[in-house]
């Protein structure tokens, strides 16, 4: 059986260590940078950046997001914004980059607070309580995610992604199935009605890291979680390898051993994925908001809202599971510079402000803002994503204390190096081993 500890845990216990000597972020109280503005204060948001750099790190399925505002900040500043892409699994990359003392200026990442303190964001994250777009936020959205210590660390620019099921019209229509699915069983019926006449349900990638794994697993714990299972995991009342993760974890195996999955599980890719789903070579594929923003390099709106539909899933009904992920949210880093800190902040309050419509324009993405209105060209699916969200469970990301490597392991059974019952051990062990690098208390 392979065990998956360090990498988990280095992002964890590592990135708390690291960076011992950054400076407080009072230290430079009072002082100004080349440009005039306070340490700490939020620059005017076109104030002359001529001759800054500023580096924003950002996933495989973020690093298109941030081309509009990089444009017009240029403009607008002189400013030179360069996006650096860190290679899969993303979020290990750059806690493991930052431990060793490399840090951007800003960073796409997933703002919940065991994500916040996995990168220690007392120590190497600029606080954002006072940013002058926060009042901007529609009720409901602005304390929804990013906050640590009830210190906000994260500025949320999407709508926080929503895991449920995205699907192929025509195929649901052409295997006779006219209503999406109301429940965890029917999608099951329906999956089997598609795999009857010869098509694929469900289509999913194991290679080169199968972070979409874990939606399958999830989407199944969407009833437990409201019923308190993270509490319970939390407190280490309940454990993975207990009855309710364990059998969602099963379930999954089983569904693949049924055949309801592509032949090239193993082998399959991410962009595999939205290619099979838009051109009707699978039927469904369980997925966060990131994945749609595949299917739009792939395709205009006309022909999403014509072909691609999306609903949210639990056992019990139509309700999905929470999960702001890195492409919904930046965090700015310290990085003992404070033209580049400030020159951070400044981009963060453009992004958020006066580029913020040509943003959810140019991303046709529903706006967070009460006075900026969601694109008319925002796409079916996005718009169900958008309105699943009050209703939606939390994750395992948003809910658990630490959040191990589940995808992994999961990856792992896709493989045939794991059983099910050895994934279950396996991440309740990181489980535990990240709970106590963080001093949680029961472990």
């Amino acid at each position: 059986m392979k065990k998956r500890f360090p990498a988990a845990i280095a992002g964890v216990a590592v990135a708390a260590l690291a960076l011992a000597g950054c400076s407080d972020p009072g230290a430079n109280a009072g002082n100004e940078n080349a440009g005039g503005t306070e340490a700490g204060a939020w620059p005017a948001q076109d104030a002359s950046l001529d001759g800054t750099t500023l580096t924003i790190w950002a996933a495989q399925n973020s690093n298109k997001i941030p081309e509009s505002v990089i444009l017009g900040f240029e403009e607008l500043t002189g400013a030179t914004v360069e996006v650096e892409t860190i290679p899969d699994p993303y979020e290990q990359g750059v806690q493991t980059r930052v431990a060793s003392g490399d840090k951007p200026d800003l960073a796409f990442w997933q703002p919940t607070a065991s994500m916040l303190t996995a990168l220690n964001a007392s120590t190497n994250l600029q606080p954002l309580d006072d940013a002058p777009f926060l009042e901007a936020y529609a009720p409901g959205l602005r304390d929804i995610t990013g906050i640590l210590d009830d210190t906000r660390y994260a500025a949320l620019i999407t709508t926080p992604a929503v895991e449920g099921v995205y699907y192929n019209k025509q195929v649901l229509a052409d295997a006779g199935i006219t209503e999406t699915p109301g429940n965890w069983d029917e999608m099951l019926e329906a999956a089997r009605t598609i795999k009857d006449q010869g098509g694929t349900p469900f289509f999913d990638f194991g290679a080169p890291v199968p972070w979409a794994t874990q939606w399958w697993v999830q989407v199944q714990l969407a009833d437990a979680a409201a019923d308190g299972l993270w509490d319970r995991v939390n407190s280490g009342e309940e454990k993975f390898t207990d009855e309710t993760i364990q059998g969602a974890i099963s379930t999954y195996n089983d569904l693949i051993e049924e055949g309801l999955f592509n032949d090239d599980l193993k082998t399959a890719t991410f962009e595999d994925q939205g290619a099979a789903l838009l051109a009707g070579d699978a039927a469904m594929a369980v997925q966060v908001n990131s994945f749609f923003g595949q299917l739009q390099s792939l395709a205009d709106t006309d022909e999403l809202n014509e072909k691609i539909g999306f609903f949210p899933i639990s056992p019990s009904g139509n309700v999905g599971t929470f999960i702001p992920d890195q492409s919904n949210a930046l965090v700015a880093f310290k990085t003992d510079d404070a033209n580049r800190e400030a020159g951070a902040r400044q981009l963060l309050s453009y992004w958020l402000g006066d580029g913020y419509a040509d943003f959810v324009e140019a991303q046709q993405s529903p706006s967070l803002q009460s006075d900026v209105p969601s694109p008319a060209g925002v796409p079916e699916a996005l718009t169900a994503v958008s309105d699943s969200l009050g209703d939606s469970i939390g994750s395992m990301q948003a809910l658990a204390i630490v959040n191990p490597d589940l995808y992994l392991n999961l990856g792992d059974m896709l493989q045939g190096t794991q059983t099910p019952e050895q994934v279950a051990e396996t991440t309740q062990a990181q489980f535990e081993q990240l709970a106590q690098a963080i001093g949680a208390a029961g472990f």
